[in-house]
């Protein structure tokens, strides 16, 4: 029987397993740390973490999947996201030049929220995510998490046991994507205070991050469309 403190971990562990990868939502929170401060970086991951929200609620109806099925989408939100990756490099590599400490204070307004959100929502991985993972954490039942690892999953069968569909693992999935959201630009605001050649390095990598996976979408959408 799965016991609830660890399916709850273990959908801690999923949650930062999906938020902590670098990529476009990571690339934005660095930038609006280091350059705007910590409730900046907060406030963008919390655009992401909505993202999250609103894809659970559509994966619980169905509308997911069903969303999924039409061919004409996931082309579309390649292209799309490709486009807004590229447009918000632009701010980041703003950002870069004109940035050369760590400061607490905006320079402009701290737009993360609206990036992060927009981004998450035109985002054909994490739709990916919602329609594999995401419908299994949703599903009722039981997943003997260890027993899949290679060669000792025998050894480890009944070690690490889930309770998949409950409100344990997803209350613990949400809350590890929280953890990151909080940790991340903490992390990242501390870092700056300490160096401040290190705010305009991270903003120009944001801008590196953000032009990689938006010409990497727009190939796929424009391949997906041929």
């Amino acid at each position: 029987m799965a016991s609830p403190v660890t399916t709850t971990l273990a959908g801690v562990v999923f949650g930062l397993a999906l938020a902590a990868p670098p990529g476009p939502m990571n690339a934005i929170i660095a930038e609006e740390s280091v350059v705007r401060g910590w409730t900046a970086g907060f406030r963008a991951g919390l655009g992401a973490m909505l993202a999250d929200a609103i894809f659970f609620a559509l994966t619980l109806a169905g509308l997911v999947a069903v969303l999924d099925s039409v061919p004409a989408v996931r082309p579309a939100l390649y292209l799309a996201g490709g486009c807004l990756m590229l447009y918000f490099a632009i701010g980041a590599i703003g950002d870069a030049r004109a940035t050369t400490s760590f400061t607490d204070a905006g320079r402009a307004a701290a737009t993360g929220f609206r990036k992060t959100f927009v981004l998450s929502l035109t985002n054909p991985y994490q739709i990916g995510f919602w329609l594999t993972v995401g419908v299994g954490l949703l599903e009722s039942g039981t997943l003997d998490v260890l027993s899949y690892a290679p060669a000792v999953g025998g050894v480890l069968e009944g070690a690490l046991v889930v309770q998949t569909g409950s409100p344990a693992l997803l209350l613990g999935f949400f809350a590890g994507i929280a953890i990151w959201v909080v940790a991340y630009p903490a992390a990242l605001v501390a870092a700056g205070k300490r160096v401040d050649a290190f705010a305009p390095t991270i903003a120009a990598l944001s801008a590196v991050v953000l032009v990689g996976f938006g010409l990497l979408f727009l190939l796929l959408g424009a391949v997906r469309i041929v």
